[in-house]
């Protein structure tokens, strides 16, 4: 399992560019740039499956698809313009850059709560429950992201005092953990499934521990606002076709039986994994759930000096009602 999340990350290192779709005609197609973090978890991976099935092409959409290592990294590539959609980005870090001015707009949410990520620590840790967290590293992918969000939450919630360490993904985490260079690793299921289970490493929390988070949309999907004014239509299909994915993955064994391959492992245990941390009532795409939770979050931490208006807000989510109809 580590050697596929080392491979998968010398990917999205090496900024890789898969042209998700080479189908004949392609040229009377519209092409959407998509950038996603973390490739081979369910929900950042599930565009993928979807253009793979052929959802995107019917609705008339060339994807190319970047893999970035953390949403801050995806949030970067719509705001430079290199890709005209995120997929699967930190709310927190989506909100932040909207209200400092950056041309990014949110236009659905990717998931709710925090049942898809979960912290661990090395099976000889002297570390037995959050409350022993004092003067203890504690891990999340990058800032802004919802593995942050959700790991501040937990210490802040639990009052002791950790040091909150960026580690990237997966397998780079995993490598941390088992090194000695960070006490409290993340991950998300099915990864590091071996290890929870020959005792390696033991399971601490879960994002959900975090107040607030089961209710909240810890991941958005987020497009350039450029795009958006410039291919409103385009957009909506973008979405529609994603809509189609996500229930398509759920009603049918064929997403599951793909990401299992990935993984190289059962497809019992993928399902098992993916009905654990990823249930489809977590995977709508309106509304975006718990935002006055995030601005206050967003404002304790000091991304925003002061809370949005409500006329902020109704402006930051317009594209959201737009797109999804």
């Amino acid at each position: 399992m580590a050697k596929l999340f080392a491979r998968l990350a010398a990917v999205a290192a090496a900024g890789t560019l898969i042209a998700a779709s080479s189908v004949a005609g392609a040229q009377d197609m519209d092409t959407v740039k998509v950038a996603s973090a973390q490739r081979g978890l369910w929900t950042t991976t599930l565009v993928y499956f979807g253009n793979e099935k052929g959802i995107f092409e019917k609705h008339g959409l060339n994807l190319e698809i970047h893999w970035a290592d953390g949403g801050a990294n995806t949030q970067q590539a719509v705001i430079s313009g290199a890709a005209d959609v995120a997929v699967a980005t930190g709310t927190l870090g989506a909100i932040t850059a909207w209200a400092r001015g950056a041309p990014v707009q949110i236009i659905a949410s990717d998931f709710t709560g925090g049942s898809d990520l979960f912290w661990y620590v090395r099976g000889d840790s002297e570390i037995e429950k959050v409350a022993d967290l004092d003067g203890h590293s504690v891990s999340f992918s990058r800032p802004g992201s919802s593995s942050h969000l959700m790991a501040q939450g937990v210490v802040d919630n639990a009052g002791v005092d950790a040091e909150m360490v960026p580690t990237g993904g997966p397998s780079a985490t995993l490598t941390a953990v088992m090194s000695g260079q960070v006490d409290v690793g993340w991950t998300a299921p099915p990864t590091v499934e071996e290890e929870l289970a020959n005792g390696k490493i033991r399971l601490l929390f879960t994002g959900n521990d975090a107040p607030g988070i089961s209710d909240q949309s810890v991941r958005v999907d987020i497009a350039n606002r450029a795009f958006l004014e410039e291919k409103e239509e385009v957009a909506k299909r973008f979405l529609a076709a994603l809509k189609e994915t996500i229930d398509w993955a759920y009603d049918t064994d064929e997403a599951v039986e793909m990401w299992a391959q990935m993984h190289d492992v059962s497809v019992e245990v993928a399902k098992a994994a993916r009905d654990r941390g990823y249930p489809r009532s977590a995977m709508v795409l309106k509304p975006v759930s718990g935002v006055d939770l995030s601005i206050e979050q967003a404002v304790a931490s000091r991304r925003l000096d002061a809370p949005l208006t409500d006329a902020q807000v109704t402006e930051m989510l317009k594209w959201v009602d737009m797109l999804n109809k």
